[in-house]
């Protein structure tokens, strides 16, 4: 049996080995291979990209090629573009109640769809504009949602939190309660049978501490799921800071005894190579992945709160200039040879002009109207033949 003092030598490094965290530089990854347009080349992600626990972290080196590169830039710009363009509307009060903003965290929605299919689902919290676009939806259907409109993606009655496509199950905004649901769903995956699809269930480092998280890392492994959990940590939640409120912020090694990996959520090549990683663990039948993103984001909570009152602007202005993942893709496309700056600047150009456009129309959408509230009531197809409202004279016909 190890000696107290053996022990007590061991305890700092395994400490260590615990809350040793990755840097999250956005621009980090080296080419090992000759870039080339024509054809894949690999890439080196930094070495402190991973951490893991109870498993070996993904590999660094990973393989890319131009389209997936030049995709993923355009995506990127175009999900900043919708959100910086729902940060206007609210400016000017078109835009009421509660809007959250993925604005310096667009590498975990588009990295995570660069490597998932069709079958796989996807369920989060309330910062979900870009994954309802990326899953099926469109930036119009998006921007009158939030606008309350008809055209919206929920018809005008679910609004920021509220979006879903067939792939997509929402934004959800009770914090944490996406987690048992995103298990739910990953459960039907499996008695369906679907073997090699997965359900990528988000939540926040704010909803780490919740209940019914715990309850569902539980269950999850217990049934062997395939669902993968993902803390998007981006050291706020609402205005309180990681180290505040969690007595263990290494939130990958919170799964007691789901294995872990921490990622580095600035480098999108980074996000990429970890839904590869998390996409082979399903398929070899391992069940329950947790994985923490670090991550960081320019705006605060909401957009009735700009952030500034707990992060100082300078530390704000700072994390732009130095860590934002569109730059870093930005110049990798460029070094690497694979698209001049004048090329990148015109996939921005058509971004913007894509959302003024789907902005202009979802301001011309009409206003949901009175017939309205006897809508999505059931299932398309299943309405009964009519519905009694409040008194026994209100009856509506379907």
């Amino acid at each position: 049996m190890a000696s107290l003092a053996t022990l007590s030598r061991r305890a700092p490094r395994l400490f260590r080995s615990l809350t040793r965290s990755v840097q999250t530089v956005a621009d980090s990854t080296q080419p090992r291979d000759a870039p080339t347009p024509s054809k894949p080349f690999t890439v080196r992600l930094h070495d402190d990209t991973f951490q893991g626990y109870k498993t070996e972290p993904p590999s660094l080196d990973v393989e890319v090629n131009k389209d997936l590169l030049m995709d993923m830039y355009q995506k990127m710009t175009l999900m900043r573009r919708m959100e910086m363009a729902a940060d206007a509307l609210y400016r000017q009060k078109l835009i009421r109640g509660f809007c959250h903003l993925a604005i310096g965290q667009e590498a975990v929605s588009v990295g995570i769809e660069s490597a998932i299919t069709p079958e796989d689902r996807v369920i989060t919290s309330y910062r979900c504009h870009p994954f309802a676009v990326l899953r099926g939806g469109t930036v119009k259907g998006v921007l009158a949602e939030l606008l309350g409109r008809q055209d919206g993606m929920s018809n005008g009655k679910g609004g920021s939190m509220h979006i879903f496509t067939p792939s997509f199950f929402g934004g959800n905004g009770i914090v944490g309660a996406q987690v048992p649901l995103g298990a739910g769903l990953a459960l039907a995956q499996q008695y369906t049978g679907k073997n090699d699809v997965a359900t990528f269930t988000l939540y926040g480092d704010g909803a780490s501490n919740q209940g019914q998280v715990f309850e569902t890392f539980n269950m999850a492994k217990l049934w062997n799921l395939p669902c993968i959990f993902i803390c998007e940590n981006n050291k706020y939640g609402m205005g309180t800071s990681a180290e505040r409120a969690s007595a263990n912020t290494a939130y990958y090694t919170r799964g007691d005894t789901i294995p872990g990996i921490q990622v580095n959520a600035m480098d999108i090549i980074a996000v990429h190579q970890s839904v590869k990683f998390a996409k082979q663990w399903v398929s070899d039948g391992k069940g329950p992945l947790l994985m923490e993103y670090v991550t960081y984001r320019y705006g605060g909570h909401s957009m009735s709160d700009p952030g500034t009152t707990y992060r100082t602007r300078d530390e704000v202005q700072k994390m732009r200039n130095t860590q934002d993942p569109i730059r870093g893709l930005q110049k990798y496309i460029e070094d690497w040879g694979l698209a001049s700056e004048d090329e990148l600047k015109a996939i921005d150009k058509a971004s913007k002009s894509e959302v003024e456009k789907a902005t202009e129309e979802a301001k011309s959408s009409p206003i949901p109207d009175m017939n309205d509230f006897w809508s999505d009531i059931y299932y398309k197809g299943t309405e009964p033949t009519h519905m009694r409202g409040r008194e026994r004279e209100e009856v509506h016909y379907f």
